[in-house]
């Protein structure tokens, strides 16, 4: 249906990457990478080249995402998926009630499930719906999901927990760095680098709360609960506090986190939040104005900043429109997410994503598709 499709030069992206991860990585930061020659990369993690860049990340997470002074910022290997395993291993003492909302967050309720020293709840609205986590007495803890990457929702509203004793996870693998939280509403705010702070997958960064190291610390000391090494909490928590990793991590991950946390430092959070917003205005008030179109999350509340899911006529094929563009090397990345099986786009609203290349986008979809009518 797309196959002649042509693309006037003034429509074509400045660069070709709308994807919700791994996102855009600046080019200016792969080529400050390159300037460190042999000063970086092959060097020991125990060693304070690289020790160094570990304490700027976490120094400037902290001043970037204005971290309470007694959270600790945790650094591992392993990605969002393996946190998911720590937190049921060491940081759930009987029973986790998980918040669905879409695959990632059903993923995560899947691993505890996989432990059978604890139970398991959960919430759970069809996809595309949003639903706010609420506090529950018989689980001591709360999990949710900030921006479910699968479908583009968000929550609006956290707990309220009068249980000291109950902790609150979130992920936040697709919000963190430009969704607005206050970090005292959770306990652990974790989140993969590969999204909007513009890096590599297969890292952690986890910013834990003092009631959370204490749990962890006691659950460590239950010699009852086999936990293995690379997930235990207090290697990671510990390795951090000295500005290291338990295992050896990816140098280039660790220097394009920072690069991305310097560049949005300077601009700040709140500046940072005011772009997000425009972009998600301007996503989703074109996908209203086209009859061919609607935002998949029906209810606005719940409608994401940093990834948006828009909903095709059937008779324009998303699928076949990708390809090209992909072949065509415009847009890459902006297919549905798979296991949703939907005719829709899913477009990262990230930092680096500009609102110029996102509203070229937009033109280049309205190009195509009304040229088949």
């Amino acid at each position: 249906m797309f196959e002649d499709l042509k693309i006037p030069s003034n429509l074509k992206p400045s660069d070709s990457r709308f994807g919700v991860g791994p996102s855009l990585i600046p080019v200016e930061h792969v080529k400050n990478l390159l300037e460190t020659g042999d000063k970086l990369l092959g060097t020991s993690h125990r060693q304070m080249a690289v020790r160094n860049l570990v304490k700027e990340i976490q120094e400037g997470l902290r001043s970037y995402l204005n971290i309470p002074k007694d959270y600790e910022v945790v650094l591992g290997n392993g990605g969002a998926t393996a946190v998911w395993d720590m937190i049921g291993l060491g940081l759930v003492e009987k029973q986790s009630h998980h918040f669905v909302c879409g695959e990632f967050s059903e993923k995560w309720a899947k691993s505890h499930k996989l432990i059978p020293w604890i139970k398991t709840k959960e919430t759970k609205v069809n996809y595309g719906e949003g639903i706010n986590p609420v506090e529950d007495t018989d689980s001591d803890f709360i999990a949710c999901t900030l921006n479910e990457t699968s479908t583009g929702v968000k929550l609006t509203e956290m707990p309220i927990i009068k249980n000291p004793h109950t902790l609150v996870g979130v992920d936040a693998t697709s919000a963190a760095g430009q969704m607005e939280f206050d970090l005292t509403q959770s306990d652990i705010f974790y989140f993969s680098p590969q999204k909007v702070f513009a890096s590599e997958g297969g890292f952690y960064v986890a910013i834990m709360s003092p009631k959370a190291m204490k749990r962890a610390e006691t659950i460590a000391s239950d010699k009852s609960r086999y936990i293995p090494e690379f997930f235990k909490w207090m290697n990671a928590i510990d390795n951090s506090k000295s500005n290291q990793t338990y295992n050896t991590p990816a140098i280039a991950t660790l220097f394009f986190l920072n690069e991305q946390i310097k560049l949005m430092n300077k601009l700040g959070l709140k500046e940072v939040l005011k772009q997000s917003e425009a972009k998600a205005k301007f996503i989703y008030d074109w996908a209203e104005s086209k009859s061919y179109l609607s935002p998949y999350i029906a209810d606005q509340k719940f409608r994401s900043t940093t990834v948006a899911t828009i909903d095709v006529e059937a008779k324009y094929p998303v699928e076949g429109l990708t390809k090209i563009l992909r072949a065509q090397n415009i847009a890459v990345d902006i297919d549905g997410y798979r296991k949703l099986g939907r005719n829709q786009f899913r477009i990262g609203l990230f930092h680096n994503i500009s609102l110029d290349n996102l509203s070229k986008l937009t033109q280049i979809i309205d190009l195509a598709i009304t040229s088949c009518k």
